[in-house]
């Protein structure tokens, strides 16, 4: 037997009914705002999340599936979606199209990295951009779409964390700053990353997940104390807002995200529920990433949602029971319980027929266990009569009937 790549699940029900109630409310609930659904491929040119994600970031020191083609060029399988959502806003020329695009998706993502609960090696996002509107207003509304989106799906518990990291202006002079602080630390009680991040990427250290790193950098400036009088009024007034609608939220000053592009509003949510993986969801803004990318100099807003993760927090979707189940008590009556189902199905009636056979009191079993409402039963006397008996399973009474008139009776759901 073949098994399966370690990391790579395969999704049964009830996780893939999680999976489709999810991805049905995002529909409903993202459509309210004016989103809507872009689909990207899986796989992009390296270089693509090299430019968007920055060089020195986890993801793509550690854990992208990178490969050459047939052709030795060097592609990846997406780690995330922005860059590609990025890609193919470009590429289409919706800038030149409308003002303002906001923008979903659903699908696969990959990082090669220690499965755990809540994240495999192939995980699954549903991702928003709003590209073109750069207001604070945009800010607060992408969040409280993302708190109505968790509430819809029955998560009503999560908690909002928000930081701002400032702008290319003011940025930069808080990251000499951090990293001489950092600097100026025992180097040896830092991990061995958070050592080569203070040169390379200082900020990342606030968000190192080991807690001696964490407790080690816990007197290092707050970025929020160092932003320019543009981003402190941005944040203000995002905050202001998310007051006003009665949005709960809490600041982090460690939240830096784990990928370049972000600056100004960042978020996330989170849970405690689901081990150490807490995050469920975030995102933030990232005003300089169409340009790095060759598009126009257009800011921009998003975040994505872990599937995985929505799926432990949720409750189980409820499934609809089944209208009908046709048994054969004569062998001969198969192709007319064929032939009955589909007369069934086209009216919009769900169920299923004894494809496993046996016997009579076997088929019973299986349409006990299908849950089905009504059972229908097919010999000798009802395949010369045109006729069905007619099995309410709840009430455990039965009669037999036109096949027509069952068909409306168990339209109807009327007890016989």
């Amino acid at each position: 037997m073949i098994s399966g790549i370690k990391g790579f699940a395969d999704l049964f029900p009830p996780e893939s009914s999680r999976f489709t109630a999810i991805e049905t409310a995002a529909h409903r609930v993202f459509a309210r705002y004016g989103y809507v659904e872009l689909r990207t491929p899986i796989v992009e040119h390296t270089d693509l999340f090299c430019r968007s994600l920055g060089e020195e970031t986890d993801v793509v020191q550690k854990e992208m599936y990178t490969f050459p083609d047939r052709k030795q060029r060097s592609l990846t399988l997406r780690p995330e979606a922005t860059a590609g959502v990025m890609r193919a806003y470009i590429a289409s020329g919706l800038h030149s199209k409308e003002s303002v695009s906001k923008l979903f998706s659903f699908g696969p993502m990959f990082r090669y990295e220690r499965p755990q609960k809540g994240r495999m090696r192939q995980f699954h996002q549903i991702n928003c951009e709003c590209v073109g509107a750069h207001t604070p207003q945009t800010d607060a509304e992408v969040i409280s779409m993302l708190m109505a989106f968790l509430r819809e799906v029955g998560i009503a518990d999560a908690s909002l964390q928000l930081n701002s990291l400032g702008c290319a202006e003011c940025r930069p002079a808080y990251r000499a700053l951090l990293a001489e602080y950092l600097r100026s630390l025992e180097a040896a009680a830092f991990c061995e990353d958070c050592r080569r991040r203070v040169e390379t990427n200082p900020l990342r250290v606030l968000d190192c997940k080991i807690a001696g790193c964490r407790e080690h950098a816990a007197g290092a400036p707050r970025i929020m104390e160092h932003g320019c009088q543009g981003c402190r009024e941005h944040f203000d007034c995002v905050l202001e807002l998310l007051k006003a609608l009665h949005v709960p939220f809490t600041l982090n000053h460690r939240l830096v995200r784990g990928l370049d592009y972000y600056m100004r509003t960042t978020f996330e949510a989170v849970s405690g529920h689901i081990g150490a993986q807490s995050s469920i969801a975030g995102g933030g803004r990232y005003d300089g990433l169409i340009k790095s990318l060759g598009g126009p100099d257009l800011p921009g807003i998003g975040f994505a949602c872990g599937m995985e993760r929505l799926s432990l927090l949720m409750p189980a979707p409820a499934t609809k029971r089944p209208d009908f189940f046709v048994v054969c008590v004569a062998k001969e009556a198969h192709n007319a319980a064929f032939l009955l189902a589909e007369a069934m199905r086209a009216r919009g009636l769900a169920g299923d027929i004894a494809h496993a056979g046996g016997s009579f009191k076997s088929q019973m079993r299986q349409a006990d266990k299908s849950g089905a409402r009504f059972c229908c039963l097919l010999g000798p006397d009802e395949l010369a009569t045109g006729a069905v008996m007619l099995k309410d399973m709840d009430a455990g009474e039965q009669r037999s009937l036109p096949q027509a008139d069952a068909i409306t009776q168990i339209i109807a759901g009327i007890d016989i």
